[in-house]
């Protein structure tokens, strides 16, 4: 089934960590003050921190979900089609764009634990 703005917002929630802020048009989302996800209700798209090997194999492999958004430091954000996706995949998702992005004391914490 194909994944909605409240799917995207429940896995959010369950990461440690995590706080967001509203913007015009999108919300941010953080950990320990640096960004790992953008949401943009009006398109029902969302953008993740990912590798730049996985930023361009996920665009590779399915242009119609998945774009390009930009790079930085060394990292491929990725915008998702959150109607392209489903939860799992969107979990997996989240959670790495959290991870490359959190403390070392919070994914100690967390270990490998996906939000479901």
């Amino acid at each position: 089934m194909p994944c909605e703005i409240p799917d995207f917002l429940d896995l959010v929630s369950q990461l440690p960590g995590v706080s967001h802020s509203e913007r015009d048009r999108w919300l941010r989302f953080d950990v320990d003050g640096r960004t790992f996800g953008y949401l943009w209700p009006a398109t029902r798209t969302v953008g993740l921190k990912q590798t730049i090997v996985e930023q361009l194999s996920l665009v590779a492999e399915r242009p119609k979900v998945f774009e390009v958004q930009f790079t930085s430091g060394g990292f491929g954000w990725v915008v998702v089609r959150l109607e392209g996706v489903e939860r799992d995949e969107l979990a997996e998702l989240t959670f790495e764009a959290w991870r490359l992005t959190a403390p070392v004391a919070l994914l100690e914490a967390r270990a490998d634990e996906l939000p479901f």
